[in-house]
């Protein structure tokens, strides 16, 4: 139960937005899913930014608060009441100003059941985006079905007018098409989806990763599309969900995969770094589940490298499926033929033990109680060319461990995430 003051502020930022919305009535972009909803936000704000007046969501402003900042154009007052007027002042001065962005791209953080109906009372979007349905935050739910229903809320709430746009790699997601009012446009790498990719493939530029690209297939037209900052293959459908925005917006083809070329995707999200030693470090810290884990080891395994090395923390939040998930990750880790595993966690500990006994080579395996610890054993291990992936959920704090073996440790406020002072002063404790 929410206390009174979070509701009472709640119930206030909700009043406030209504009006602000009224008043300049900016087209929505409302987008959720378990995972890939930030990549998405990213892209679509990249390739609508090149032409329109947007704004998308700062900082992690993804929730019932968060929002209705992002709305007012704002930033949290924490617990200063002082702060608080100021974005009362804020939101008196958007009331009354004509320059107002003309589309907001949001990202829906749903944890909860009711979170989404709770966004739809205030807000109406003009494209619903759903990237896909999966066990991230199932303790609250208990179960995926459950997951996807709350989820559907946003492509359901959709009018006539409205575009939902779907993921039919996923099943789930695919199968929430059924009773949507608007104009559906499905994504993925499936032939039969309207905007489908094809013809995947990593760049490299003398031995080193240099982006990816694919084909774009749309309306019986053709078109290659390069990402050339980007190393994960699963942010091929934040560039889909962008050309799907793009294309309601009326852009062409051409202005969106010129606008794709220069996306990157954020701190603590599939970024490669230098690291010790002459390695490389796939940064993936920012928050992990199993199908994001599982993503992420797809793309280290696809790289071109002698030596692969996974680092993992526990995936929180995950419920009765926490065994199953952490001991699939494992697996799968194994199955790839990932060189070396370090973990850290009670739960990814207890899969590898499970690993063992069902005869996966303990030596391969590497277990630690702190940061510290696997930092110094990585520093002796690494070596000129590996490519280590670290990964773990947020409560895991793994860019700690990404700090320790950066080339250059004083990169690590401007090239991590989570490097502002209260996060750094924040304590570690066991999940």
């Amino acid at each position: 139960m929410k206390p009174k003051k979070i509701l009472f502020l709640e119930s206030l930022l909700r009043l406030m937005v209504v009006a602000v919305l009224k008043r300049h009535k900016p087209s929505i972009i409302a987008i959720t899913g378990s995972v890939g909803k930030t990549s998405a936000k990213d892209a679509i704000f990249q390739v609508l930014s090149s032409k329109f007046s947007v704004r998308e969501n700062q900082k992690n402003y993804n929730n019932e608060i968060g929002i209705p900042l992002t709305i007012i154009g704002a930033e949290s007052g924490g617990r200063n009441i002082f702060k608080w007027l100021l974005v009362i002042y804020k939101w008196a001065a958007t009331l009354i100003s004509s320059n107002y962005p003309k589309i907001l791209v949001l990202e829906l953080g749903v944890d909860r059941p009711g979170d989404m109906a709770h966004f739809m009372s205030f807000i109406v979007p003009m494209i619903g985006v759903v990237t896909n349905v999966s066990a991230s935050h199932l303790e609250f739910f208990s179960t995926v079905e459950k997951i996807a229903k709350e989820k559907s809320v946003l492509v359901k709430s959709l009018n006539e007018t409205g575009f939902a746009v779907l993921n039919v790699d996923d099943e789930l997601v695919s199968q929430m098409e059924k009773n949507v009012k608007a104009t559906t446009l499905t994504l993925g790498f499936n032939q039969g989806a309207a905007i489908n990719a094809s013809n995947l493939k990593y760049n490299y530029q003398e031995n080193m990763p240099d982006g990816m690209s694919f084909k774009l297939n749309y309306d019986g037209k053709n078109i290659p599309i390069r990402l050339k900052n980007i190393l994960a293959g699963h942010y091929v459908y934040a560039a889909l969900a962008a050309v799907a925005a793009g294309i309601v917006f009326k852009m062409n083809l051409v202005e969106i995969a010129q606008s794709l070329e220069n996306l990157k995707s954020p701190n603590g999200r599939m970024n490669l770094l230098e690291g010790s030693n002459g390695s490389y470090i796939i940064d993936d810290t920012y928050n992990a589940s199993p199908v994001s884990t599982s993503a992420a080891l797809d793309t280290l395994f696809q790289l071109q490298t002698q030596r692969k090395i996974a680092v993992l923390g526990d995936m929180l939040e995950l419920g009765s499926e926490s065994q199953t998930g952490h001991l699939e990750v494992l697996k799968k880790a194994f199955h790839l033929k990932i060189d070396l595993l370090l973990i850290i966690g009670k739960r990814m500990e207890d899969a590898a033990k499970q690993l063992v006994i069902e005869g996966f080579p303990a030596e391969k395996i590497m277990t630690f109680a702190e940061h510290k610890e696997m930092v110094f054993a990585l520093q002796d291990i690494v070596k000129q060319g590996d490519f280590i992936l670290v990964k773990g959920s947020q409560g895991m704090r793994m860019e700690k461990v990404v700090a320790g073996i950066l080339a250059n440790p004083k990169d690590g406020k401007k090239l991590l995430c989570r490097q502002n002072r209260e996060w750094r002063k924040k304590a570690y404790l066991t999940p």
